[in-house]
């Protein structure tokens, strides 16, 4: 045998050997990622809001409902960011609603009006479904609970995360300038939390939680973020709860790519005021009806 065919020989089985290795690899991650989406899955019941189930698989608009909730020793938790996404893959849409944490509503399932924040408190992921499903007059399909407390370990297995600040501000020792910031996951924590030196107070702790949730995606979608999946994949198994299957999120991610590129954020705005000493949020019904007519024609409902 010649040494140029003994050379070709070589490179072929090295290349053979880089493809296979390559496979098993891939196979590990999916395997792994599997059994992480099956211990994050929680189900919660259907709404009744449609008629027939939403199919991402068949491609029809759907809404989800991220809920980050603080959760620390001897207090149940609740809701403190309540983001509603409704996700149009025909006009390649996004509708982003940030529901303020004090916005005063009957809370479903409790037979009371309070701050919608506490609908987690009183009845955990289902009753503050239902209580936001009720306030915007839109069934939600799917949702997604993070563990505020918790996300910084989310951030640091991304190697953290880069946002754009607006606003100068000294918190928890940590001083965070205009501009570009790359932050690790107890600045990105102090970050989020903060809304007493905000003026815009809860609304701008909404818009900075939106960004770094945005960055942990992004930086969760790149390549240079699987030589650490198994980081992050333990941080999303401690911190993470959700009713989407891995079939729902692979259908996602192929088939709404454009429409989640496209964002649209709609503001809530209201009236503060205090009854009984404690601090509401009013949202005149006209808005609630103008807010839902918008998501119900982007869900296709109209």
């Amino acid at each position: 045998m010649s040494k140029m065919k003994k050379f070709f020989i070589g490179i072929s089985m090295f290349v053979g050997l880089i493809v296979i290795c390559g496979g098993v690899y891939a196979y590990t991650v999916y395997y792994n990622i599997e059994k992480t989406v099956e211990r994050i899955h929680k189900p919660i019941k259907k709404t009744d809001k449609r008629e027939e189930q939403v199919s991402v698989e068949k491609k029809q608009p759907f809404s989800i409902l991220l809920l980050g909730v603080d959760h620390r020793p001897g207090d149940k938790g609740r809701s403190d960011s309540m983001i509603l996404l409704t996700v149009n893959p025909i006009e390649n849409k996004t509708e982003m609603v940030s529901i303020p944490r004090d916005t005063r509503t009957t809370i479903v399932g409790k037979g009371k009006i309070d701050k919608i924040n506490h609908a987690y408190a009183f009845g955990g992921v289902q009753m503050a479904v239902n209580t936001v499903e009720n306030f915007l007059n839109i069934p939600i399909d799917y949702y997604i609970k993070v563990n505020m407390e918790g996300f910084q370990d989310i951030v640091n297995a991304v190697n953290g995360v880069d946002v754009y600040n607006d606003l100068e501000f000294t918190v928890d020792g940590y001083h965070f300038k205009k501009g570009d910031l790359h932050l690790d996951g107890k600045e990105a924590l102090s970050f989020t939390r903060m809304r007493e030196l905000d003026p815009r107070g809860d609304f701008g702790r909404e818009m900075r939680q939106r960004q770094v949730i945005e960055a942990v995606l992004k930086r969760g979608a790149s390549v240079s973020t699987l030589s650490s999946y198994g980081d992050v994949l333990k941080a999303i198994q401690k911190n993470i709860e959700t009713n989407l299957t891995l079939k729902e999120m692979i259908s996602i991610q192929k088939d709404y790519r454009n429409a989640a590129s496209n964002v649209n954020e709609i503001q809530i705005t209201g009236k503060g005021t205090k009854i009984d000493g404690i601090y509401y949020l009013q949202v005149p019904k006209e808005e609630q009806d103008q807010i839902a007519a918008q998501l119900r024609q982007q869900l296709a409902l109209q």
